[in-house]
C-alpha cells in the first residue's frame, strides 16, 4: 500500500501517475466520457474513464491513472484512468442513499441500516469530529499531570444507590454494568495517584426514549484530589472545553461549515456564568412565564438563552442543588451541595462537584439516603484510611459532540447506540 495516493494528497503529484483505492461513491456519464467520484478516508477525487464504465456506486476499486488540472473538478485535480480493479463489488442494491443528504431520512432509517449510513461522509464527519474531541481532552489533562485509568464495567452493586442499573448474570450470581466509574475514579485519587481520568462505556438502565439519552454511552471522567471547592472543578473544565473547541475549530472548520455551527472562543467559554440553583429556577421561570420546580429541559434551555444573552455564551454552570437531587457521596452544603451541572446550547452536559472525603461524615449520611455502610464496605473503606478532599465531574461525550454540531439526536452521535429498542447492529 506504499504506493497508494489519498484523495486530498492527489493535487501534490500534477502530471504523474498514481494509485488510488477507496469506494465509487457517484458515477455519471457525459457524451463519451464517465465521471467516478472516488471516495476514500481523507475525502474524495474525481476520476476520467474514456465510454462507459461499469462500475456500481460502493463498490471497492483500486485505480492507476495521470493527474491532471481541472478547476472543475473537487480539490482542482482529477485523475484519468488507466488500470481499474475491482476488489470488492456491491452484491445488491442499497436500501439507503450514501452518496446523497440524508436529511430526508429518519433516525430510524439511518441506524436500521447503520453500517451503511456510516459510509455518508456527513455522517462519518461527526465521528471524526468526535475523535477529536477525545483526543483533546485526554491531552489536555495528561499536560496538567493526570493518569489515565480504565476501570472496571461490572460492579457488584451501585455508587449511585443501586437504582438504574443493568443486571447481569456472572457465573451464577447477579452483577451490574456500571452506571460511572466513580468507586473507582475516588479509589485511584485515595491511592496517591491525586488526578486521574477515564474515557469509557457508561449504562442507565433508565426507560427513556427521547432526543437526549441513551442506555449506552461514553463518559468522560475526572477526578481531582486536594480541592479547595468545587470551583476549582469548574474551573478545570473550562479549561478542558476551550482546548476542545479550539482543536475542533482548528481540525473541524469545514464541518462545522457543513452543519452550521461554531464553537465558542476561549474567552466565551472562560465567561460562561455561575448561578445557585434557586437563582436559576427564578430566572428561568421567569423567562417561559410560569414558576419551575426543578431544573428541567424547559428550563435547561431557557438558561442557556440567558446566558447567551447576558455573557455572550450559551454555557452556564448551575450550582448548589439540594441534597435530595445528588448521590449520597456528593459533599452537603446545609441542605444544598457543592455541586454544579454545565448547560450548553440547552442541554446539560456535565454533572459535577465536591465528594464527600471524611469518613465520619460520610457514615452520618448514608442513613439519610436510605444505605447502609454493610452493603458498602469497599466504597466506605476508601475514606476509612484516609482520603484527600476531591472532586470530579464526568462529560458526555455523545451529548457534547450533539451540542457542538447541532444534531437533532443524540443517537446521531452514537456509532452503534443502544436505547430502550434497539440492540443492534
Amino acid at each position: 500500500m506504499k504506493e497508494r495516493t489519498l484523495a486530498a494528497a492527489v493535487a501534490e503529484h500534477n502530471g504523474s501517475e498514481v494509485k488510488v483505492a477507496g469506494w465509487v461513491h457517484r458515477v455519471r456519464e457525459l457524451g463519451g466520457v464517465s465521471f467516478v467520484l472516488l471516495r476514500d478516508r481523507s475525502g474524495l477525487v474525481q476520476i476520467v474513464f474514456r465510454g462507459k464504465t461499469d462500475l456500481h456506486v460502493e463498490s471497492v476499486v483500486t485505480v492507476r491513472g495521470t493527474v491532471s488540472e481541472n478547476d472543475k473538478a473537487p480539490g482542482g485535480y482529477e485523475i484519468h484512468a488507466g488500470a481499474t480493479e475491482v476488489i470488492a463489488a456491491v452484491d445488491a442494491d442499497l436500501p439507503i442513499p450514501v452518496n446523497q443528504n440524508t436529511s430526508s431520512l429518519g433516525i430510524d432509517a439511518l441506524l436500521d441500516n447503520r453500517i451503511l449510513s456510516l459510509r455518508n461522509p456527513a455522517i462519518r464527519s461527526i465521528f471524526e469530529v468526535q475523535a477529536t474531541i477525545v483526543e483533546a481532552f485526554a491531552g489536555y489533562l495528561r499536560r496538567q499531570e493526570f493518569t489515565e485509568i480504565k476501570s472496571s464495567k461490572l460492579i457488584g452493586t451501585g455508587t449511585e444507590g443501586g437504582t438504574g442499573l443493568f443486571a447481569v448474570d456472572y457465573f451464577g450470581e447477579r452483577v451490574y454494568l456500571a452506571q460511572s466509574p466513580q468507586f473507582y475514579k475516588q479509589t485511584m485519587v485515595a491511592s496517591g495517584l491525586e488526578r486521574v481520568f477515564e474515557i469509557g462505556a457508561a449504562y442507565r438502565a433508565e426507560k427513556h426514549d427521547t432526543t437526549r439519552h441513551l442506555n449506552e454511552y461514553v463518559s468522560l471522567d475526572v477526578e481531582m484530589g486536594f480541592i479547595d471547592g468545587y470551583e476549582d472543578l469548574m474551573d478545570l473544565e473550562v479549561e478542558i472545553l476551550a482546548h476542545v473547541f479550539d482543536l475542533v475549530r482548528e481540525r473541524h472548520g469545514a464541518t462545522l461549515d457543513q452543519f452550521e455551527s461554531t464553537v465558542p472562543t476561549t474567552d466565551e467559554i472562560r465567561s460562561s456564568p455561575r448561578i445557585d440553583h434557586d437563582e436559576a429556577k427564578s430566572i428561568a421561570s421567569e423567562r417561559v412565564g410560569k414558576k419551575l420546580f426543578e431544573i428541567n429541559p424547559e428550563a435547561e434551555r431557557a438558561l442557556c438563552n440567558w446566558a447567551q444573552e447576558s455573557a455572550g455564551v450559551p454555557a452556564v454552570f448551575v450550582t448548589g442543588y439540594p441534597r435530595k437531587k445528588r448521590p449520597f457521596y456528593t459533599f452537603p452544603d446545609g441542605q444544598k451541595t457543592r455541586s454544579f451541572d454545565l448547560l450548553f446550547r440547552g442541554l446539560e452536559i456535565t454533572t459535577g462537584g465536591q465528594r464527600i472525603h471524611d469518613h465520619t461524615m460520610l457514615l452520618e449520611t448514608l442513613p439519610r439516603f436510605g444505605l447502609k455502610a454493610e452493603d458498602l464496605t469497599d466504597y466506605v473503606s476508601i475514606f476509612k484510611y484516609g482520603c484527600p478532599p476531591h472532586g470530579g465531574f464526568a462529560i458526555g461525550l455523545e451529548r457534547l459532540t450533539q451540542q457542538i454540531l447541532g444534531l437533532a439526536n443524540v443517537k446521531e452521535a452514537s456509532l452503534f447506540p443502544r436505547d430502550r429498542k434497539r440492540v443492534r447492529p
